[in-house]
């Protein structure tokens, strides 16, 4: 049964994201709020965790889960940074950004990008999702939650709720969030690229 937490969104309760970051422990799927709709985490060396947010989302292997990270110190143990594109996530982190990213030999082969070997990587400004990854310990592998078929994110707890309550081990509902992707930007070619236009403004990178 999908256990509920309810949070204040500026100061959540640590008591009920350690019992969140538990579950994620015994290898559950949880619904966050983010900076930029809800996102469906797991942990990343749950070997079952990529395929279970692939099928949840209806997305094949060469779609990009993205890792969400507390720091650039973080960052740079999951993906090679250059100095060019260092500066870039500083000025963009935390925020509603994703950046692609070749993996390091820290991230799990199920999880990058089977033919680029790159990975999804990104720091949320949200107080929810960045305490449910200090509770997890560590980053989380994660999906924007978009219904399969649809071409909106969820958010709202109560209608992912209604939708997935039989999908996920748990949803934490932090309140309404942004009803809006991350803006995507490629960082493994010569310039960067951005990829998809979200809540993120490429300008503000100078982009």
């Amino acid at each position: 049964m999908t256990q509920i937490f309810v949070v204040h969104p500026d100061n959540p309760q640590s008591r009920l994201l350690q019992q969140a970051g538990e579950l994620l422990a015994e290898g559950g799927l949880v619904a966050v709020p983010t900076d930029s709709s809800y996102a469906v985490v797991a942990r990343l060396d749950d070997k079952d965790a990529a395929q279970r947010l692939r099928r949840l989302r209806g997305l094949d292997e060469r779609h990009h889960l993205t890792l969400l990270c507390r720091d650039l110190a973080e960052i740079s143990h999951f993906a090679r940074v250059e100095n060019a594109q260092y500066r870039l996530l500083k000025s963009a982190t935390p925020g509603p950004y994703t950046f692609i990213l070749e993996a390091t030999r820290e991230v799990p082969r199920r999880v990058s990008h089977p033919s680029r070997k790159t990975i999804g990587i990104r720091v949320p400004d949200h107080r929810v999702a960045r305490a449910l990854i200090d509770a997890a310990g560590s980053p989380l592998l994660s999906t924007t939650l978009i219904p399969v078929g649809e071409a909106l994110p969820l958010n709202d707890a109560q209608d992912i709720i209604d939708r997935y309550a039989h999908d996920l081990d748990a949803i934490i509902d932090g309140g309404a969030c942004p009803f809006e992707s991350t803006t995507v930007i490629d960082l493994t070619g010569p310039a960067p690229e951005v990829m998809r236009r979200g809540r993120g403004d490429p300008a503000a990178l100078g982009l």
